[in-house]
């Protein structure tokens, strides 16, 4: 994703949240004509995104099903230039539309109050109800990869790759993750009812301990070989990831292993971002398991693989690193996790593995 589109993608998310953190304020304060005024601005603003993806799931699954039956139908519609084959068309344009709707209903009471009797969050809470909608969204990234298929999407990679048309992924990685910095920040209140430092604090964001430190290092270390380990033994069962999760993932993260700022890139970025959103702003509203449920659905490139499962186990680790220490901590985990994994793609030490 460019840097342009990443910005298109997440800036309607942090108007939201500002809104609704607004709300919260009002209420707080007793202001209560402001208090709903800003919520109805949140929430209106919320249900027209997933109307539009509504609308676009709809449009799909339309032209999908005419370009399967009819072709003369679809006005000339050319599916394959979006990267998708006309008979996966109807299942995005499905997901999208469900999805969406389960979105609106994730926003209403009566789903709230479901979720607050094994999460956390307080179903009256504007904040929290935004924030509760948007777990759609991951689900909505997640179908749409699914949907479009993880060897249509390698195979755009690799033909960008190859006409010169794909750049260093470093910069677009760096803008995603600090985006996801400023979400978690506008999240929990920056902006209209919290300061920096009473948010940052609110994240678990703070100087680490020099012990937490040296048990940052020490655990990221210390999960490669146990993530490899597995993932090894998997493939052995048959149970590894596929031909086509292999090849995505070597088109997006490949690039950044062949450099050392790449690879600092690869572990800081994904720290600093993923680890402010999830375990910071997330994991104290809807809990361990939830929040480490959506950090792995996260990662669609996955698909439904082994991967997801490993992903899933290592955000358990920093979901309990976040409990017993901070958010500081975990990033500290994440960071030494994947640059660790860099610098074993970067010297070849598993190529023969």
């Amino acid at each position: 994703m460019d840097i342009i589109g990443t910005l298109i993608l997440f800036v309607p998310m942090l108007v939201v949240l500002w809104l609704a953190n607004r709300s919260h304020r009002h209420r707080i304060e007793g202001d209560l004509r402001n208090e709903r005024t800003f919520k109805l601005l949140a929430y209106g603003l919320l249900v027209l995104l997933y109307a539009s993806l509504l609308a676009f799931g709809l449009l799909f699954a339309v032209l999908g099903a005419a370009l399967v039956t009819a072709p003369e139908l679809a006005g000339g519609f050319d599916a394959e230039a979006m990267g998708i084959t006309p008979d996966r068309l109807p299942w995005l344009g499905a997901s999208l539309a469900v999805l969406s709707l389960l979105g609106m209903v994730l926003l209403t009471r009566p789903a709230r109050r479901l979720f607050s009797r094994f999460t956390p969050i307080d179903p009256s809470h504007p904040v929290h109800a935004v924030a509760l909608s948007f777990t759609a969204l991951i689900l909505v990234n997640l179908a749409a990869t699914v949907a479009v298929g993880l060897d249509n999407l390698a195979d755009m990679l690799q033909s960008a790759a190859e006409s010169g048309g794909a750049g260093n992924p470093a910069p677009a990685l760096w803008a995603q993750n600090l985006i996801f910095l400023v979400m978690g920040l506008v999240g929990v209140g920056w902006l209209a009812r919290r300061g920096l430092k009473t948010a940052l604090l609110r994240l678990g964001i703070v100087a680490p301990t020099v012990r937490q430190v040296l048990a940052g290092l020490g655990l990221g270390v210390l999960m490669v070989p146990l993530v490899l380990v597995a993932e090894i033994v998997a493939g052995k069962l048959g149970l590894g990831a596929s031909a086509d999760v292999e090849r995505l993932t070597e088109q997006l993260v490949g690039p950044l292993t062949l450099s050392i700022p790449g690879i600092l890139t690869l572990g800081l970025a994904a720290a600093l971002g993923e680890e402010t959103v999830f375990r910071g702003a997330l994991q104290p509203r809807f809990g361990l398991v939830f929040t480490t449920l959506l950090f792995a659905l996260l990662h669609s490139q996955y698909g439904f693989s082994f991967s997801t499962v490993a992903v899933f186990v290592v955000g358990l680790v920093l979901g309990l690193v976040r409990l017993r220490a901070n958010t500081s901590t975990a990033m500290i985990v994440h960071a030494v996790y994947n640059m660790s994994l860099g610098l074993i793609s970067y010297l070849g030490l598993m190529q023969n593995v």
